[in-house]
């Protein structure tokens, strides 16, 4: 069987186990993205998330000394939620992002990825392969763009013409040798949708985002959020879809293919008061299973009273106070009480001024000033 051969079957193999999109591209350096790499680095607009050097990142000789090829693959995910629970005056919720929504897509694409390399090691006795999911060195993006899938569009999504943007990525690093498939022509076009409605400007440019101010990565961090981020963030607990929405390339788009990625809708858009009392096992239980969970309770239950501030729910003031009293962690006691600074009843600012006397932190204090502050402006206005 020869590399072109060896190839059609490999694609025929991954519809057979749920791949939706497959391509191939050559293990040369990502010289280009190796250049914007270092731009963005000196810029300060990478999250501190990503892994590897910049060279493990665009030289894949770096992570298999034998490469030769890279196989790139694709799997959509759904846009809209099937019969999704609507939010109260009394019970507000908040919302996961869709990429979030079903079973931790890491799992879902290596499982496809160790089944496409069990194949090709059966049929190429001695192949080398070595693949990663979002958390590996290569940028899935920059591999998919050469390979075929999508073209890299100005909300810096890969856009496929099939699915929108609403794919997951993944990619397979190989000793052998395949016919690479042509990159996707841009048709971005003219279109600055995307960019004119990302609520913090954190799309810079066409193709450029400071990941520092993206919605998507502010959301995912433990410390105190920054005060212009809270105002943007709205009720959304996990991540930022705003860009993919606005995207004339996903309108209509909404793919229900894998059952693994259809949402728990009670999981994916929850009541947000019961986020703030629950516990490490009952956050397990319900969020573990998704990608949205990765970095624990702490940034969801901080997101949560964000949202209840934006929703100025004043059902949700006495668990506010609650926290503001009794939680141990300085970011949540501070945040409740600019939540409830924010939501701006009279009991609200009544437990801030009690509470004061007895806080030792200087963060949740300057927190609590902000709190009041709220009032003082009211009644300057």
């Amino acid at each position: 069987m020869d590399s072109k051969q060896l190839k059609e079957a490999i694609i025929d193999y991954s519809k057979s186990i749920g791949i939706d999109k497959i391509g191939f591209a050559t293990a040369d350096v990502f010289t280009e993205l190796k250049e914007r790499l270092r731009r963005q680095q000196a810029l300060g607009y990478q999250s501190g998330f990503e892994k590897g050097t910049i060279e493990e990142r665009t030289e894949p000789a770096r992570l298999l000394p034998e490469a030769q090829s890279i196989i790139a693959i694709a799997i959509a995910y759904p846009s809209r939620m099937k019969d999704a629970p609507r939010g109260t005056k009394a019970e507000r919720r908040g919302i996961f992002c869709r990429a979030s929504w079903g079973v931790d897509y890491h799992v879902v694409l290596r499982d496809r990825l160790d089944k496409l390399a069990a194949f090709i090691e059966e049929k190429v006795p001695g192949a080398i392969t070595k693949s990663m999911v979002d958390t590996g060195e290569l940028s899935d993006r920059a591999v998919a763009e050469r390979a075929g899938i999508g073209f890299s569009g100005k909300n810096c999504a890969i856009i496929t013409p099939e699915f929108g943007s609403y794919v997951y990525l993944g990619e397979m690093i190989t000793n052998l040798y395949f016919p690479p498939d042509s990159p996707v022509e841009d048709s971005c076009g003219d279109c600055r949708k995307c960019l004119d409605a990302c609520p913090t400007g954190a799309l810079v440019q066409g193709g450029q985002l400071n990941a520092q101010r993206c919605l998507s990565f502010i959301s995912q961090t433990k410390d105190f959020m920054r005060d212009e981020f809270r105002l943007e963030l709205g009720n959304r607990l996990y991540g930022c879809d705003t860009c993919q929405q606005v995207c004339p390339r996903n309108k209509q788009i909404d793919f229900h293919i894998h059952e693994e990625f259809e949402p728990v809708a009670e999981a994916a858009k929850p009541k947000l008061k019961p986020i703030l009392s629950i516990s490490n096992r009952e956050f397990k239980e319900k969020f573990g299973h998704m990608s949205g969970s990765w970095r624990g309770k702490k940034p969801i239950q901080r997101n949560a009273m964000i949202a209840l501030a934006h929703f100025k729910d004043q059902t949700a003031v006495d668990e506010l106070i609650r926290v503001m009293n009794e939680d141990p962690r300085p970011v949540m006691r501070g945040t409740a009480a600019w939540s409830l600074g924010k939501i701006g009843t009279p009991e609200a600012f009544a437990a801030i001024e009690s509470a004061m006397e007895a806080e030792k932190d200087d963060q949740v204090l300057y927190e609590m000033e902000k709190g009041l502050q709220f009032r003082d402006n009211a009644r300057a206005n």
